[in-house]
Parts: structure tokens; sequence; C-alpha cells
């Protein structure tokens, strides 16, 4: 433990920090979970240091470390600025060289064989069709041939996502490295055997989750398992097993098939690509006309079972006559095959499923994209059974309670914790791990909440309805924002809450002349941060995509107001399709599915507000509920503990005291 002392020590010192207690005090959980090898989770608040507190123990004790992170910002933080920076320092203290690399899921990297490949299939062919990406072509290709480029999108230069997918292919369309051309420069092969060796490898949640699903390696192996930003993993795991059929999928498959082997049987699939196509177009048409019929569906549509079983039994037939194709020697031909092989395997695979949905699995349709989805109510099964019987897992965010338990957040990950122990024999056997053995930590933060913040509760606002928010909402947050001369991220639960806002701010606001910056559908959310931050006057409004990871310290951000307890909508189909599930079992939906979730993302969207030391603000949660139902407390024991009050005219006047010393300031 000394050394793991001396070590944080040196790596606080290079990134320019200051010691934490903690900091501390994680590193040294960390350094015993690795040690005894057992779990841990660890709920670091905001400013705690929490990268350094897993990664220093976990480089301390030689063990080859997979970190898997929620979000691309923090996954660069980690590999652009922590690691290099305290690599040096580490290798002084430890008298050893230290390696980290990421690894990404193939489709992150170009494909040099499809690039250069002799032979085009439908994703070039959209290229020719559409002049005006010739000049993105040219970019990537220039790009691609440039000495030393990594070939990871996030590197590449910014271009239209069809160049992207024109020249790159999923990890079930790759031929392979041995069998293909590039094989010894191709840039995933090469990004997967740097990983191989390195003492740190980061990933994201999605491919971890992939891996464990499917119980097929992807991911290099590890001695142990970090999981930064754990609150969102059963999220990010559900995403990512969620099957989706589209005629624009079915439809590229059976146009690949028929390029690459043109006879009856790629004929027949291209037949009923088109008769699939054509339902679920007129499907979709009928959900648009009867919006009830919209979202989870009990079972599949009539009119699709016979256009998804042709999709099915056409595609199966045409991946039959590629097995049985062993003449094809010809590098492109081979890897064309490939990419037949895998979209068709794909589509085959999952028409099977929608086909005979599985009893724990929820199915909807989303008639915006004529798509069809099929999910797993729950995941903590396979995680528990594929993930915490292998290798220690340490498990950490600045939200891993709710109303101060760990419970929920550790069962959805898979632990086995509270009446479950009993209840539930051991799956720990031969050397594996068992997922009961599981430590909890709550390391604190080292903000003083209750002295630089305040969560306003105002009584008086009428509870929210369906409509979006209320004028008396609408009116309040006015008052607020001309009070804090700007300075606020708005956060709502909906698209027409930020429409609503943006409209009634731009009236009563006009005079004053603050920038209001408003996310629209599909925005990025990084260049609308970037804007907000860099003038602190401006109001920043946005939906669910803004409620995490956002991270703006100083005067830019001194009022965060949030329209309404953000309770799953009712027609959210895997929300919904669990509460009932909870309630057919003699629980409670409500308790254990909407009320946790509520909870979670509220601890995010409060988290916006201090990211500093010398951060001060207000939280306004104008939704009454939160304070006039029973459920309130639960919520608010999930928040910083900032000062409470609701006296507006308390709250206005402090926002407008924090405004004039900025202003003062010059800021």
């Amino acid at each position: 433990m000394k050394l793991v002392q001396e070590a944080l020590d040196a790596a606080v010192v290079a990134i320019g920090g200051q010691a934490r207690e903690g900091q501390i005090e994680m590193a040294e959980a960390v350094a015993n979970a690795l040690t005894d090898r057992h779990h841990l989770l660890v709920q670091a608040g905001t400013g705690t240091g929490k990268s350094l507190a897993y990664l220093v123990p976990a480089i301390v004790h030689g063990k080859k470390v997979l970190v898997a992170t929620a979000t691309l910002a923090l996954q660069r933080q980690l590999v652009e600025r922590d690691l290099p920076k305290i690599k040096p320092a580490l290798e002084k203290v430890l008298k050893r060289d230290l390696t980290f690399a990421v690894y990404k899921g193939v489709g992150n990297y170009l494909c040099l064989q499809k690039m250069n490949g002799a032979i085009s299939d439908p994703d070039g062919e959209i290229l020719m069709e559409i002049g005006a990406l010739e000049k993105d072509q040219k970019r990537l290709r220039a790009w691609a041939q440039t000495p030393g480029v990594s070939g990871d999108r996030d590197d590449a230069p910014d271009v239209d996502r069809r160049v992207w997918y024109a020249n790159s292919v999923s990890g079930r369309e790759c031929i392979g490295k041995d069998e293909c051309t590039f094989g010894s420069q191709c840039f995933s092969a090469n990004a997967k055997a740097k990983a191989q060796t390195a003492d740190v490898v980061v990933t994201n949640h999605t491919l971890l989750a992939i891996e464990i699903v499917d119980s097929h390696p992807i991911l290099p192996e590890r001695d142990a398992i970090i999981l930064d930003e754990a609150h969102e993993f059963m999220d990010r795991t559900t995403q990512a097993v969620t099957e989706e059929l589209t005629a624009g999928g079915v439809e590229r498959a059976a146009k690949m098939a028929a390029k690459h082997m043109p006879n009856k049987t790629t004929l027949a699939f291209a037949k009923a690509a088109d008769e699939f196509a054509e339902a679920i177009g007129d499907f979709a048409k009928d959900v648009r006309v009867d919006p009830t019929r919209a979202g989870r569906l009990p079972e599949l549509p009539s009119s699709l079972v016979s256009p998804i079983r042709k999709v099915k039994e056409a595609s199966a037939a045409v991946i039959a006559l590629i097995q049985a194709d062993s003449d094809v020697i010809d590098p492109d031909a081979m890897a064309q095959r490939a990419r037949v092989k895998g979209a068709t395997n794909e589509v085959q695979q999952i028409a099977s499923k929608m086909l005979r949905p599985g009893a724990h699995q929820v199915m909807w349709f989303e008639p915006s994209f004529s798509t069809l989805y099929l999910a797993p109510l729950a995941v903590s099964g396979v995680l528990r059974a594929n993930l915490l019987t292998q290798s220690p897992v340490i498990a950490t965010s600045a939200t891993l309670t709710i109303g101060k338990s760990f419970d929920a957040i550790a069962k959805s990950i898979g632990f086995v914790v509270g009446s479950e122990v009993e209840e539930e024999e051991s799956e720990a056997q031969n050397g594996e791990i068992d997922p009961a053995n599981v430590q909890m930590l709550d390391v604190g933060s080292p903000f003083d909440f209750a002295a630089q913040g305040m969560l306003y509760l105002p009584r008086h606002i009428p509870e929210p309805g369906r409509d979006g928010p209320s004028l008396d909402a609408l009116t309040e947050l006015g008052e607020l924002i001309e009070a804090a001369g700007g300075r606020t991220l708005a956060l709502f639960s909906s698209w027409r809450g930020v429409e609503m806002a943006d409209e009634h701010l731009r009236k009563v606001l006009a005079d004053l002349k603050l920038p209001i910056i408003t996310q629209k559908r599909g925005d990025s959310v990084g260049p609308l941060v970037e804007r907000f931050a860099k003038d602190p006057s401006s109001i920043l409004l946005g939906t669910i995509g803004l409620w995490q990871g956002i991270d703006v310290p100083g005067p830019s951000c001194t009022l965060v107001a949030i329209d309404r307890i953000p309770f799953p909508r009712p027609d959210e189909p895997v929300m919904a399709a669990r509460s009932a599930e909870a309630d057919a079992a003699g629980g409670s939906g409500f308790m254990q599915v909407s009320l946790p979730r509520a909870a979670l993302l509220l601890a995010q969207g409060t988290g916006r507000l201090i990211r500093s030391l010398d951060d001060r603000g207000v939280v306004a949660i104008l939704d009454s509920r939160i304070v006039t139902k029973q459920y309130g407390s639960t919520l608010l024991n999930s928040m910083p503990p900032f000062y409470r009050t609701s006296d507006g005219a308390v709250i206005r006047d402090a926002l407008k005291r924090l405004n004039q010393q900025f202003t003062e300031q010059g800021v």
C-alpha cells in the first residue's frame, strides 16, 4: 500500500493536481480489491479524481486492466490526457515501462480493402450516385494514405456518414487479417494487436457488453475490469444487444448478395426484401394514422409475419450457397463474399429472433424510421454469469446510490446484494469470483455542496402535465435567468419542453439580449456546450443528452434549471415492460423501475452545477411533486446535499449577487 501511495502522489503532481482524501481512500480500496480478488462499487463525487484512483493501483499491482467508459469524452480524457501525463511519473516510481492503448469496434476504423478493392458494392455505389460526396471521399482517401494515421473515425477528417460507411465494415463483414490483402496494414487489426500487450486498455461499454452477452472474445484478456460511468452500464448493455430490423438493412444485404452472385437464390432474396419493405412501409403508415398502435408490441404484427419469414428463408438460402462456394481465391472477391455473408447472416439471425421472441424480451415499432426493435427485459443475469464470475470488477461513478443505497444499481449490473445473498446459491466455482463478494464504498466529494450551492424547490408551481411546462414554470424560469444574468443550463425531459421554453424566453428576455442556445434534434452535444462555456451570459436549453457528462466549471453555469422529475415516459417500451414485469411479480414497477431511473437522472442533472472548488450557484427543480409527494425524499437523498429552500426571493437575491460579482470581475 505504501507503493500505491507513492505512485499516486507522483501521478497527482504529474497532472498538476493536489492530494484528496476521497481519492486516497478509493485508491486503497481498489488496491485491496485487486489483491484479494473481490468486486468493488465506489461512488466518487465530482472532483474526487477517480480516474487516477483506479488507474494508479491497477498499474502498481501489475494487473492487465480493461477500462470501459460510457462516453467518448471520458475515453479521450484517459488516453489523451491522464495516461500520457502519468506514464513517465509512474515509470520512474515503478522502474519499469508502462503501455496503454485504446480499442474500439471494427466499424470505427477505415477498411483499406473496401476503400481500395476493385469490386464495388452498394455502399460505394451511393457515392457515385451522389456527386456531392466525392470531395469527402477524396479527403478520406488522402488521409488514409498519410503515414502514421490511426484510421480511427475520431481522428479522421469530418466527412458525411455515408462516406464513412462506404469505407468501413462491421465485425461480421470483416474477412480477417490473415485472409485480407491489406492485413498487415489493417488499422483495426493493428490497434487490436497493440491493445493485446498493453498494461491498460481503454474501451467502451458497448464493446464490452457485446463480448459478455455473446460469450465471444473481442477484447484483450485482462486480470480486472474497471467500469467507469458504471451507472450507465445496464442501459448501454441493453442498447448493445437490442436487435433492429429495417427495410434498408435487408435491402442492402440483398443488393450485396445479388452483386456478388447473381442467380435465382439471390433474386429470391431481393424479392423478399422488396416485399418486406412494402409491408413495413404500409404498417408504418397505419401507425401514423393511429398513434396508439406505436410503441410496444405484444406480438409481431400479423401483416409482417409472412414477409419476415420469407426474408429469413431467403437469407438462409443465400448463406448456404455462399458456404458451398469454396472456389473463390481472388482477394477482392473473398473480401466481398465475407461482407455479403456477414450482412446476410445478420439479417437472417434478426429475422429469426423477431419471428420467435423470448418470454423475457420486449418488441416495439418506431414509425419515424419504420424500424422493428427487440430487446431483453433484463441483462443482469447474463452480466452476472459472464462478467462477474470471471475477474474482479471495479464499478465507479459520481452517482451509484439511489436514496443513499447502492442496491438498485448493483442489482442492475448483476451483483448479488441484500436479501438475494441468502436466497441465491453462490455461482462461484473452480476459481471463479462470487458475484456476492462485493464491497461498496462512498468516498464523498471534496466540494462543500451546502456552502457552494442552493437547491430551489418552489411549492407554488402546479404539477406538470403532458403538454410540457406550465406557464407558471416558464415564468419562474425566466425570472431566475434574469436574476442570474444568463449563465443558465436548462434541462428538459422532452423536446416539447425545450421548444416551449425557447419561445417563452425569447419573448420575456428580449430586452436583455442574452444569447439563447437551443438544442435541436440531431445536434451534436459538444459544439453546443463549447458555445455555452465560451459566453458566460448565454443560456443553453436542451433535453436528455445534456443531463449527463457536461463539465462547465466557472461563471457560465451558475443556474441549473430542471423542468420536471424525469420519470420514464409511459410509452418508453423497455422501461414500461420492466415496470409491468415488476408489478406482475407482486412488486412495484414505480418503486423498482421508474423511481430509481428518475433519481439517477436527477442526480446527474443536479451534478452539472458544482464542477470545481470555486463554483457557486443554484439548482432549481420546477416540479412541486418533489416536495409534496412521499417519494420526493428518495429523490432528494440521491442528490448532492445543497442548502434547500422554497423561498424564491432568497434564490433570486443570491443569483443577482453572484451575477454582480462576476460582472465586476469582467466575466
